[in-house]
C-alpha cells in the first residue's frame, strides 16, 4: 500500500503537504592522480597528512597506496570507482599487504617478469 500526503483545499486550516528536503549542493572534491610520466618516488617525498599524497595510479581506476589502519602500515593495491556523488571509493577487487608481504614481492620482481616473458 502506498501512502499519499495529505493536502488540504483550504490552506489557513493547517493541512498541507510536505515537502521533501532537498540536499544541499555537493562540493566538487578533487581527486588527486598521479600525471602520466610522474614518478612515484617525487609523489612520495612531499610530506603531508593528506591520504591522497600517499596514492599512486598504476592504471585506469587503479591505485596502490600506503596507509595507517589501527596502527599497522599497509600497501594496498586496489580497484576503484566512482559513486554516485562522484567521489572515487576503494572496491573490493585487490589486496592489502604489509611491509614484510610487500618486501617478498619486491624481492622477487625479477623471477616474476621471467615467467612473464617465457608466457
Amino acid at each position: 500500500m502506498s501512502w499519499l500526503p495529505l493536502v488540504c483545499p483550504n490552506p489557513s486550516i493547517g493541512f498541507q503537504a510536505k515537502r521533501k528536503k532537498q540536499p544541499p549542493p555537493e562540493k566538487e572534491k578533487p581527486t588527486k592522480k598521479q600525471k602520466t610520466g610522474e614518478s612515484s618516488k617525487a609523489s612520495a617525498k612531499q610530506s603531508s597528512n593528506d591520504p591522497d599524497d600517499n596514492m599512486f595510479q598504476i592504471g585506469k581506476m587503479r591505485y596502490v597506496s600506503v596507509r595507517d589502519f589501527k596502527g599497522k602500515v599497509l600497501i594496498d593495491v586496489r580497484e576503484y570507482f566512482m559513486d554516485q556523488q562522484g567521489e572515487m571509493k576503494p572496491g573490493r577487487k585487490g589486496i592489502s599487504l604489509n611491509p614484510e608481504q610487500w618486501n617478498q614481492l619486491k624481492e622477487q620482481m625479477s623471477d616474476i617478469d621471467n615467467a612473464i616473458r617465457k608466457l
